[in-house]
């Protein structure tokens, strides 16, 4: 198996809020550990034989997975092969937002605003983290949310009764799941609409930015 696909399976099973991850690589065959440690130079790899080690971080001055992967292509590209393996993980500390209430809690709290009459709505989560927008988008994704920008930012529709966006439940429940993996963020209401009767749509149309959503 290719070692950049070694790499993403890896990194799949880290934990939502891992910081670093130590990896070793066992190298197929050993003369190609030298070139092996010259290619993986910009992780400062320690070599012992077949056997090299080095890591990957998230944040600070580590090496980022983006930049692993970059360098497993040139490994792979150039025949070198091995098993990839996982060493340790280090998850970063937990931040405890006290003044902020749970996400399920702040839909609750919303909804409690609005006319009774609602019919469709257009909202956004925005994430404490940048840490969060993948877990984030998984657990948000039975709502099919948007990304407007580089931001760790969801936008979603929802919709009381018919029409286009998730019920009002659904929206809950994916909250609730942001909450159960301690995924913290804001939420807000951007657009409301009241009594809404689409006539062969699937419900009213907002422009944001020239762009309909």
């Amino acid at each position: 198996m290719p070692l950049v696909e070694q790499f993403r399976r890896l990194a799949s099973s880290l934990p939502d809020g891992w910081q670093s991850a130590r990896l070793r690589l066992i190298v197929a065959d050993e003369e190609d550990s030298a070139r092996t440690a010259a290619l993986l130079g910009p992780t400062n790899p320690g070599r012992h034989g077949k056997v090299i080690n080095f890591a990957s971080a998230r944040r600070g001055a580590g090496v980022g997975p983006d930049r692993i992967r970059e360098l497993l292509r040139r490994l792979d590209a150039e025949g070198i092969g091995g098993e990839l393996e996982l060493v340790g993980v280090e998850e970063a500390p937990t931040q405890v937002d006290s003044e902020r209430p749970a996400l399920a809690d702040a839909w609750d709290a919303a909804v409690a605003t609005l006319p009774p009459d609602w019919s469709d709505l257009y909202a956004e989560v925005d994430l404490s983290s940048s840490d969060y927008i993948e877990p984030g988008a998984l657990r948000l994704s039975p709502l099919n949310p948007t990304r407007p920008d580089a931001r760790p930012l969801f936008r979603f529709r929802a919709a009381r009764t018919f029409g286009y966006g998730a019920s009002p439940e659904m929206v809950r429940r994916c909250l609730e799941r942001l909450d159960e993996a301690r995924i913290r963020g804001e939420l807000r209401i951007l657009h409301v609409v009241s009594d809404s009767y689409p006539a062969k749509t699937q419900g009213p149309v907002w422009y944001t930015a020239g762009k309909v959503i």
